[in-house]
Formats: structure tokens, C-alpha cells, sequence
């Protein structure tokens, strides 16, 4: 199975979810630190999708510009939140997981099982 995480090493949630699909055997891994290397809006947009999320529901607010750039107000778009994530990709919350089975936002890092 291919599984991709998009992951940051300063987080203990991404870094637990790293090791639950580094100890599953017959795990194809890519590991995506998305900080340095973050995906476009498109892909964005289609792991938002495929995890049946909103952009508002992937947006960290926590330790991030979100509530500065005015991303946590009820008529911030999706497209602003979007266009900010591609431009600032700490506002992405992590770690989203990619499988054949789909996407999930593994917080907590747990939910990484049901993709496996």
C-alpha cells in the first residue's frame, strides 16, 4: 500500500503518525515535510475533498497567522483559506495522510489506522 504524509518533524501528532506507518509493514511511505515542499492549492483542494473536509476544518489556528489574517471569521472564504495556505503553509493542519483508502486529518494520530 502507498501511503503519503504530509508532515512536520517539530510536531509530536505528525511525528507519532510517522512511526504508526513506518512500523506497518507493506507500507510504500512518502514522507512530505510540507513546510518546505507544500503542496499546491489543486492538491490542496483534493485532499481536502477526498477527506470530506472544508478548507476551514484543515486551517490550524493554533500557532499560526490564522486568527490575524482574519481566517477564523465566520465569512472567510474558502478560497481565501486556501490562497493564504499556499502562501503560508504553517496554516495547513497536519498531519493529513493520503492512502488508496483515502484521507484523513490523523489528529489524533489513531485515526492513521483506519486508512491502513
Amino acid at each position: 500500500m502507498k501511503a503519503t504524509i504530509w508532515h512536520n518533524p517539530k510536531c509530536g501528532t505528525s511525528r507519532k503518525t510517522l512511526a504508526i506507518l513506518e512500523e506497518t509493514p507493506d507500507v510504500d511511505l512518502t514522507v512530505v515535510e510540507y513546510l518546505k515542499n507544500p503542496p499546491s492549492r489543486a492538491k490542496l483542494e483534493q485532499l481536502f475533498d477526498d477527506a470530506g473536509m472544508t478548507p476551514q476544518e484543515g486551517l490550524r489556528v493554533r500557532g499560526s497567522p490564522a486568527e490575524e489574517l482574519g481566517l477564523t471569521k465566520e465569512n472567510a472564504s474558502a478560497d481565501e483559506i486556501l490562497d493564504a495556505m499556499v502562501r503560508e503553509p504553517i496554516l495547513i493542519e497536519r498531519p493529513l495522510v493520503e492512502t488508496d483508502k483515502g484521507v484523513k486529518l490523523c489528529r489524533p494520530q489513531e485515526l492513521v489506522h483506519e486508512l491502513l
